[in-house]
């Protein structure tokens, strides 16, 4: 199963075997003149003057490599925004290809980009079975009084809601939490995908019924260049100031931890007393929004780190574990310090783990078992 990922300059890919095993991974970053491939032992610099190009130049390397196109079974697409009718994984028909297209005003830096790599694999393998996964569907489960926006109707109809983001994470953490944790109470459980975006989400039964981020990844946590939560009146102030364009521009990509350090990597910042506050910053959001999510499950049993930051940063999570002792969570800082995949300490009353993001293996075993289905 080839997993692929199409962003708006790049395409990552993923080949999977039977089992989710990953066999390989890779893909091309700055398509155009100077892109860069790598795959495996492959490491070139290209002219790819489009997403078809690059998918092509991504294939040729696969199958020099020993796995040509015409021995895959089928593919997937990480699909950011799936609006409000495409909810679960499926395979793609017009149908499907319809909706995603009219989801292009909610995610207009991402879906247009996933179009074009599921066009390039329709051009260069048109046998190919495509799946495309969602990483809005797994908030569909959100209460009403969580994802409408007290707005008028006439904003409402036009998808005016909170949808919420990192989806597939989030449902790769509850498949592994399973596996880990199988004969504890993991009820209530708070999701913390911390990266360079980054989210909380509240996990009652396995169901999301809140995170953090909402119309857009821009709200919420503080992130490496977004700004997170903010009031509406800053928004207006900066677009009076900036334009539309520049306000939209500095809130995507010109804010967050880089406004607040000069970085938005954890490690420069942990440097300078600028970068120190950042961090700082960071933590206290994570808490406070940490608070909100506790809430909306009635409770706490078990805490679930992953990405970038919660998989390798050990002080922040000790500053977010620290600010949750209050519910009862005491932490190990010997196996915090190490990574370990339990953090918690035998005497603490909630549970808490690291638990790797593994979005293109859970995309890859969701679209086979529709394969295999028939789906």
């Amino acid at each position: 199963m080839l997993v692929f990922n199409a962003g708006s300059s790049s395409v990552k890919v993923a080949l999977f075997d039977t089992d989710a095993v990953q066999i390989i991974a890779g893909g091309v970053t700055e398509i155009g003149p100077q892109a860069r491939l790598r795959l495996g032992s492959v490491d070139r610099i290209l002219t790819l003057a489009d997403h078809q190009s690059a998918i092509a130049a991504i294939l040729a390397a696969l199958a020099k490599l020993g796995h040509p196109i015409d021995h895959m079974q089928a593919c997937a697409h990480r699909i950011v925004h799936g609006g409000a009718t495409l909810t679960a994984p499926c395979r793609l028909s017009p149908s499907v290809l319809d909706q995603i297209k009219a989801a292009i005003p909610l995610a207009p830096l991402h879906n247009p980009a996933h179009l074009a790599g599921i066009a390039a694999i329709t051009a260069l393998a048109p046998n190919l079975a495509q799946y495309a996964c969602f990483d809005t569907g797994f908030h569909a489960t959100n209460p009403a009084v969580a994802t409408t926006y007290a707005l008028p109707q006439t904003e409402r109809d036009l998808g005016l809601r909170r949808y919420g983001f990192h989806g597939i994470s989030y449902a790769g953490m509850v498949e592994r939490l399973h596996t880990i944790a199988p004969d504890q109470p993991n009820r209530r459980v708070l999701g913390l995908h911390l990266g360079n975006g980054a989210s909380l989400c509240a996990i009652l039964d396995g169901r999301s019924v809140a995170t953090t981020m909402g119309y857009s990844p821009l709200d919420g946590l503080t992130m490496g260049t977004r700004a997170g939560g903010l009031d509406p009146a800053v928004v207006l102030s900066l677009a009076r100031r900036y334009g539309i364009d520049g306000a939209e521009d500095l809130l995507n990509r010109r804010s967050g931890l880089l406004a607040l350090g000069g970085s938005n990597d954890m490690r420069a910042l942990a440097a300078t007393p600028a970068g120190a506050f950042a961090r700082d910053h960071f933590a206290y959001w994570a808490i406070r929004h940490a608070g909100s999510m506790i809430a909306a499950m009635g409770g706490l049993d078990s805490v679930a780190f992953s990405g970038g930051i919660g998989e390798y940063d050990s002080a922040i999570r000790a500053k977010i574990m620290a600010g949750l002792a209050f519910m009862g969570l005491r932490f190990d800082p010997a196996a915090n310090d190490a990574h370990g995949s339990v953090l918690h300490s035998t005497e603490s009353a909630v549970r808490a783990f690291i638990i790797p993001a593994e979005e293109e293996r859970w995309i890859a075993k969701a679209a086979r078992k529709l394969f295999q289905s028939g789906g």
